[in-house]
């Protein structure tokens, strides 16, 4: 039976304690963001707000002299949602035809996977941007989804690799005694099993392209894809002594993808603990 001993007291208090902590700069955002501008320069920002109003929130959305804040989340939206769609199914494909070959030119493959995911992607940004400028793709959506696409693939590949070596393959043999061809198993049977490594990688990578500040700022900054991380960064130049409408721009660019992931939470907590257990 259980018994709620000091130990156990003392356990609790020290993750209250931890919780506290990295709420406080959330505490932060929102307490800034809900004052008004005299107020946001007056006070200091741990004091409470006494009198909270949305106006920040409204002209961090009518946005500055540049792309606004609606465009940047559209742009970021399209690049991420697409970013993401490659990821899956290139990935999801590319890690259960390495998982079901076992010749040097596979395990080769793997390797050269794996050395991708050490090195620096800072270090090829200049023969990439010269390599898209060329062929006209710097500051287009297509260009900045392929780009991130080849990027995080090795990624992608990795953590469904956890999952397609745990696949028995009787259920492929099975159905390809009845008939079926090597896609329809993948599609029919294989990528369902692996829905918690695809709520991992859609997730894992949907957050690393949506929060990337360096790549937009390079290739798509002055363009009409400009991304939500730079119109923040342009907007902050703006407004520089405006916080409470710069804080209320950053919990704005927040919620998609807070919303995104407590939908798939679940697939995603699913897909790391899977792939460990394989």
């Amino acid at each position: 039976m259980f018994r709620y001993t000091k130990k156990t007291l003392l356990r609790e208090a020290l993750l209250i304690l931890v919780a506290l902590i990295f709420l406080l700069p959330f505490y932060f955002l929102i307490n800034l963001s809900l004052k008004n501008g005299n107020d946001a320069l007056t006070t200091s920002a741990m004091q409470l707000v006494t009198n909270p109003t949305l106006d920040a929130f409204g002209q961090a959305i009518r946005g500055g002299r540049q792309a606004t804040l609606m465009d940047g989340m559209l742009n970021s939206i399209i690049i991420t949602a697409g970013s993401v769609l490659i990821l899956v199914a290139v990935g999801s494909i590319s890690a259960y035809t390495l998982s079901r070959r076992t010749g040097k030119l596979s395990k080769a493959a793997m390797g050269l996977i794996l050395v991708t995911m050490v090195l620096p992607a800072q270090a090829a940004i200049i023969p990439i941007y010269v390599g898209m400028r060329n062929v006209g793709l710097v500051g287009t959506h297509a260009g900045t989804i392929i780009m991130y696409a080849g990027a995080l693939l090795p990624i992608s590949i990795f953590l469904y690799m956890g999952f397609t070596n745990g696949i028995a393959r009787d259920y492929e043999e099975a159905a390809q005694i009845d008939g079926a061809s090597r896609f329809t198993v993948f599609r029919k049977i294989i990528f369902p099993l692996l829905s918690p490594a695809t709520g991992t990688v859609a997730i894992f990578t949907g957050l690393i392209v949506w929060n990337d500040f360096f790549t937009g700022l390079i290739f798509l900054n002055g363009s009409d894809a400009v991304t939500l991380p730079v119109v923040i960064y342009n907007f902050v130049g703006e407004s520089v002594s405006q916080w409470n409408v710069i804080f209320a721009a950053i919990i704005i660019s927040m919620i998609p993808i807070l919303a995104f992931f407590l939908v798939a939470q679940k697939q995603f907590i699913q897909g790391f603990t899977g792939g460990v257990k394989s």
